[in-house]
């Protein structure tokens, strides 16, 4: 998956990539149909409702990611200002680039349902990420020694390089991993997948915040409807996990009910 990322973002562009990403949630949310772990019924209102604020939320992540809008609080001037460069580039790399993120975004919605599905039958979820994290280990180093062959780009030096290194294997991997898994299996993957538009909206404002990066009108924008489209999906869930606990409630009812009739039959 990552280096289908790297791969599609040097041929292309970050901003392609970002736009791209929000197709998992969509991605997920077929998958799920598919092998059945979400059920689609267009006659309630509660999965139209997680359909469209699906489409929704992916819809406010690509404003955030391709309209910029005038800054807000910024100071303008007369100088002309920099070409932003389009990702709509008609060359045969961003094609390419293009394939590769799709192909990214998918085999994360695989990754994705086949958790819920492998927690579904060994609800262990740090056992399962342990195996996770063990066999990526050893993927991952059989590809890096094939494709990188430079003795010195394997050397760990004090600085800022490899805090991140220690960063993405501790927080990027392990945590998020366990916590991701955590939440596949108490609500699925759809649950876990529309969180994706969430985080541009998180990222765009912590960029404010702590990089001292301008707001932009775009940024507002997306961020209000994200938060429509995932609040529609959140009720839609909740509707649905108290529609699930009636039944259940009213299946052991009528199997207690059931139960003292076979007695008496039984002792007749």
């Amino acid at each position: 998956m990552q280096n289908c990322v790297f791969t599609g973002v040097s041929y292309s562009s970050p901003t392609l990539a970002s736009a791209m990403g929000q197709l998992i949630p969509a991605f997920t949310f077929l998958l799920a149909v598919i092998f059945r772990m979400e059920k689609l019924d267009w006659r309630s209102s509660r999965s139209r409702i997680k359909i469209m604020g699906t489409l929704v939320s992916v819809s406010g992540a690509l404003t955030i990611t391709l309209y910029k809008g005038p800054a807000i609080g910024a100071i303008t001037t007369q100088s002309n200002p920099e070409p932003i460069p389009s990702i709509m580039s008609t060359t045969n790399s961003w094609i390419i680039g293009g394939l590769f993120l799709v192909t990214a975004d998918l085999c994360v919605s695989i990754f994705t349902t086949l958790q819920a599905a492998i927690l579904k039958e060994y609800p262990s979820e740090m056992a399962m990420v342990s195996f996770l994290c063990l066999f990526g280990t050893i993927q991952s180093s059989i590809v890096s020694l094939i494709a990188e062959r430079n003795p010195n780009a394997w050397k760990l030096r004090p600085d800022i390089e490899l805090i991140s290194i220690i960063y993405s294997a501790v927080v990027g991997s392990v945590v998020t991993f366990g916590v991701t898994a955590w939440c596949i299996h108490k609500k699925g993957p759809v649950f876990v997948a529309i969180f994706k538009p969430v985080g541009i909206a998180t990222a765009a404002f912590l960029g404010v915040i702590f990089l001292g990066d301008t707001l932009h009108a775009g940024s507002i924008v997306g961020a209000i409807i994200i938060v429509a489209g995932f609040y529609g999906v959140i009720w839609a869930q909740s509707k649905e996990d108290e529609h699930s606990k009636v039944n259940r409630r009213r299946n052991l009812q009528s199997m207690s009910q059931k139960a003292p009739l076979l007695e008496s039959h039984m002792n007749a």
